[in-house]
C-alpha cells in the first residue's frame, strides 16, 4: 500500500517494433525424365552452392516427390540462380 499518496512508477518495458519482411521467394526444382542424378547433384552444388549431402537429398526428393525447394531468398537473388538452372536444362521455377 502506498501511504504517501505518491504514484508508484513502474519501469517502462522496451517494446520491439515488428517489421514486416517481404516473404522470401523459393526456387522449386521439378522432376524430369532427362537428367541423371549425378548431373542434377553437380548442378545444385555448382549453382545453388549446396553441399554434396544437400544436393543428394534434394535430388532424391525431386525424384520421389516430384519437386523440392532448393533455394530461398529475395526475387533479385534467386532470378539469376533460376536462370542458371534453366540454362543447364533443369526444370525450375520461382514462387
Amino acid at each position: 500500500m502506498n501511504y504517501n499518496n505518491q504514484p508508484k512508477w513502474k519501469d517502462q518495458e522496451s517494446v520491439d517494433t515488428l517489421v514486416k519482411e517481404a516473404a522470401p521467394h523459393v526456387i522449386i526444382l521439378h522432376n524430369d525424365d532427362f537428367n541423371t542424378f549425378d548431373y542434377v547433384i553437380d548442378c545444385l552444388i555448382e549453382i545453388c552452392e549446396h553441399t554434396l549431402e544437400q544436393a543428394q537429398q534434394c535430388t532424391f526428393l525431386v525424384h520421389y516427390k516430384g519437386k523440392c525447394e532448393v533455394k530461398t531468398g529475395s526475387l533479385e537473388e534467386l532470378t539469376p540462380i533460376n536462370q542458371a538452372l534453366l540454362k543447364k536444362g533443369l526444370s525450375s521455377q520461382i514462387v
